[in-house]
């Protein structure tokens, strides 16, 4: 009968980097579960920790042992297995020595291909305090860490020195060594406050012990929300709330075992220079959370997280003021210096940074873009010649100090410096929108200028890339492609900028360098593009078949192939799309068998059978009214109306047969069919669409 008792696995080490903790904790937590499920060893559930100074995993109801196995072996046959005397040969002996057995002991087993030797026995479980170390060992050899280190004379390596290790079953230590460090149940501290080492008398008592004897709050998560909360009543007491987004949280989570808050400030004056430099001086640099008032307004105060209860707070607070001050005096004095030169200015200036070797610099792949942009200008509904500008001075702040110092800030302090310079709102807009969306989820540009701008710019870097031959190659994507050809995609989209890819794309390539042929990359490009379209609407649940049932038609404008999906989206939901979907894919298989094209024309005269009579009758004004709608976008009603067909077609398929001895009534049925089958495929290609 197996046994229960918690399992503590502890690896205690100098300080992790913290934005890979909440990773490595995942990770070390995942490789325990999946060796001890690999084992057949039953748990009940399992609590990750994760500290500056440790990892540290508690598995509680773990069994003692593995259950035992039912064996069986299939061993020699049995005319193989036994002389003409009846007596073992070599290959029955061995198969029994094999399953530690004797050979009279061997079952055998009639099959139809005759009769075998059999081994059936039962396999007694190990206990899991032997395969603990196997299983621990694979969990910490899997955990994703780029560039491991070694420390002092030893050969074992991890992320960062390792100092102690603790393995506690229940109350008693399982004796291992990991990454060169035995076992024990003595953990460690704060390393100030509980520099002393603490012995766990088991399992179970990890978190406490640390929270009440050793300063640590061992559980990542529970100090993330610890700082959330505090920062925030902090922050509520000044009038305000902090800026703190979940990667900031948690890092500073990560720096710390047990956090204090607390509040600094800084001179009014610097409420001058523009708050998102501000605010990337205090979260980049000091990992402090800046306080904005409740109309989001920067307030000149911050709050820190301390790791330590210190004596005198008010000179921790000082120190960090101290410090920030001169961070953000830099800030300040980028400011008032970039503003001495207008972007316009710069211009030149890009000829000193390159974009890529064989596609020049960046000032190249500008003019570039300015081309292309004042081409597609008149599609957005934009301004040719104030596209055409933006692109010239788009990446002219990447040359000022404030963006070398900040390069987060690109684009954003772009926008601040031509609205200083007295640039057109819409093209100072432009400079920050140009770079939508910058991520998963963000948005796209809202002004006409920025739309351009972002498409040329993603345009151009598509078709250059790929031209130089340098597309992605498995998870290796240098430029960012993947992000770019769905951005591209996604504002044409969201902002319903209808435009043709291969037109775009064409146009983009006749800007490249001569020489690089990019005019022969431009499907490939456009395909990629739609691909990363199809992974984006797959993981908003649409699946590929619907996808593909527009993409068979060649839509090459991705407005009109976002409005055919969501009208297909939409037929799915009706009760007629499956028999219809059934219907064009019969269609499409008995006309894929014909040798040559079908009469283009229905011979009313040669419609012999009430349900091809009544086909014929509904199906012609059907055609001009689909038609209609679809020349119009309504691809929802068109596929709404092309629902009411669905009872003529289940007749005709029900009662006519299609391939009759006639040959002229055959080929008028088949006429038949191809208009149906035309008509089916105005919005897409009903055939490839999901069952059911």
């Amino acid at each position: 009968m197996a046994e229960f008792k918690d399992l503590l696995i502890e690896i205690g080490t100098e300080e992790l980097p913290p934005t890979a903790l909440r990773s490595l904790r995942d990770a070390f937590a995942r490789g325990v579960s999946a060796g001890l499920e690999e084992a057949g060893i039953g748990f009940d559930n399992m609590r990750s920790f994760a500290s500056p100074r440790r990892l540290a995993v508690q598995v509680t109801r773990l069994a003692d042992r593995q259950p035992d196995q039912t064996v069986e072996r299939k061993g020699p046959a049995v005319a193989a297995a036994f002389d003409t005397d009846g007596n073992p040969t070599k290959a029955a002996e061995g198969f029994a020595r094999s399953c530690g057995v004797a050979v009279a002991d061997l079952a055998t087993e009639s099959t139809k291909k005759g009769e075998w030797l059999m081994y059936r026995g039962t396999q007694e479980g190990a206990d899991t305090v032997a395969l603990l170390p196997d299983i621990v060992q694979a969990a910490l050899d899997a955990l994703p860490i780029p560039k491991r280190m070694r420390w002092g004379a030893g050969s074992a390596t991890f992320v960062r020195p390792v100092h102690w290790s603790v393995a506690l079953y229940g109350e008693d230590v399982v004796p291992m060594t990991l990454l060169e460090t035995r076992t024990g149940r003595d953990t460690r501290g704060h390393r100030f406050h509980a520099p002393d080492v603490i012995e766990l008398a088991n399992a179970g008592e990890y978190a406490h012990r640390l929270e009440q004897d050793g300063w640590v709050i061992a559980d990542l998560d529970a100090r993330r929300t610890r700082i959330e909360e505090q920062a925030r009543a902090a922050a509520k007491d000044l009038g305000g709330d902090i800026l703190a987004d979940d990667g900031l949280l948690d890092e500073v989570a990560a720096l710390v075992e047990w956090p204090v808050v607390m509040v600094g400030g800084f001179d009014d004056r610097f409420l001058d220079v523009p708050a998102e430099a501000l605010i990337s001086s205090m979260q980049g640099h000091q990992k402090y959370f800046p306080v904005t008032d409740n109309t989001g307004r920067l307030l000149p105060r911050f709050v820190m997280v301390a790791n330590l209860e210190s004596r005198d707070p008010g000179e921790v607070v000082r120190g960090n003021e101290r410090v920030i001050r001169p961070r953000l005096a830099d800030a300040e004095f980028f400011w008032q210096q970039d503003r001495r030169r207008s972007l316009a200015d710069r211009v030149d200036d890009l000829h000193n940074i390159v974009f890529q070797d064989k596609l020049g610099t960046l000032h190249d792949k500008q003019r570039r873009v300015a081309a292309l942009a004042r081409t597609i200008a008149p599609a957005f509904g934009a301004d040719p010649d104030l596209a055409e500008r933006a692109a010239m001075i788009g990446k002219c702040d990447l040359v000022t100090e404030m963006v070398d110092e900040f390069p987060e800030l690109q684009g954003t302090m772009g926008r601040y410096y031509a609205t200083h310079d007295g640039e057109d709102p819409a093209v100072a807009a432009a400079m920050e929108e140009q770079y939508q969306p910058r991520f998963a989820g963000d948005v796209t540009p809202a002004g006409a200028i920025g739309q351009v701008l972002a498409v040329a710019d993603r345009a151009d870097t598509l078709a250059g890339i790929f031209a130089i031959g340098q597309g992605p190659t498995g998870d290796k994507d240098p430029f960012a492609l993947r992000r770019a050809g769905l951005g591209l995609v996604r504002i044409l989209i969201e902002r319903e900028r209808p435009l043709s890819l291969h037109e775009l794309l064409t146009r983009a390539a006749a800007q490249l360098p001569a020489g690089l042929q990019g005019e022969k990359q431009v499907e490939t490009v456009r395909s990629f593009c739609l691909e990363r379209l199809k992974r984006y609407y797959q993981e908003q649940g649409i699946g590929a078949e619907l996808f593909d049932a527009v993409d068979a038609l060649g839509i090459d404008d991705p407005v009109d192939f976002h409005r055919r999906l969501q009208a297909c989206a939409e037929f799915l939901k009706l009760d007629e799309a499956d028999s219809l979907a059934a219907a064009n894919k019969r269609v499409r298989n008995i006309l894929r068998k014909l040798d040559g094209a079908p009469p283009e024309a229905v011979d009313n005269q040669l419609l012999q059978m009430a349900e091809e009579q009544q086909l014929a009758e509904v199906l012609e004004p059907l055609i001009v009214e689909v038609d209609d709608l679809s020349s119009r976008g309504d691809y929802r009603s068109a596929l709404q109306r092309l629902a009411t067909v669905r009872d003529p077609v289940d007749a005709f398929f029900d009662g006519v047969m299609v391939m009759a001895e006639d040959d002229a009534v055959r080929r008028n049925r088949l006429a038949l069919l191809a208009r149906l089958n035309a008509l089916f495929g105005r919005v897409a290609d009903l055939s490839r669409l999901p069952a059911g």
